[in-house]
This record gives C-alpha cells, sequence and structure tokens, in this order.
C-alpha cells in the first residue's frame, strides 16, 4: 500500500507535466510541418530570420524567394516562419 501511496504523486505529475508541456509542443510541431508541405509558388512568407518575400520556385527541400529589386534568393523549406497571405 506504501508503494502505490508514493506512485500516484509520480504518475500524476507524470500527467501534468504531458498535458501542459509535451501535448502542445507536438501540436505547434504539427501545425508547422503542415504549413510548409502547403507552400506553394506565389505564398508571400516571413523566413526565420526575418526576411519578407514571394515564393518565385519550390521543390522538395529548397524555396527560392523574390525579394525587392528583382533579387532571388534561395532558403531551405524549414526556414519559413510564416505565410502572410492565408488566413
Amino acid at each position: 500500500m506504501d508503494m502505490l501511496g508514493a506512485l500516484v504523486p509520480l504518475l500524476l505529475m507524470f500527467a501534468i507535466f504531458y498535458f501542459l508541456l509535451i501535448r502542445p509542443q507536438q501540436k505547434r510541431q504539427k501545425k508547422i510541418q503542415q504549413m510548409h508541405s502547403s507552400l506553394e509558388k506565389g505564398d508571400k512568407i516571413i523566413t526565420i530570420g526575418g526576411l519578407h518575400g514571394t515564393i518565385d520556385a519550390i521543390d522538395d527541400d529548397r524555396i527560392i524567394v523574390a525579394v525587392d529589386n528583382g533579387n532571388k534568393l534561395t532558403f531551405d523549406r524549414q526556414a519559413v516562419r510564416d505565410v502572410t497571405n492565408r488566413d
């Protein structure tokens, strides 16, 4: 009986830890993964570094971003932080 009394608080702490930290992080990661997989040519984006531009070309793991003055930059797909033209 003593062992069960010591185990219950540990299980309770694990459950709280899971629902407050692990599960929300998994939801955020899934949302980011979904956003990266749905990128399309013409999307206006913001990169992790804060660069604003428009996707000019895209392949499996890289994107080409058009910025002012016709300059084009190549980024990894994971460098996209946000898509600004979608709701």
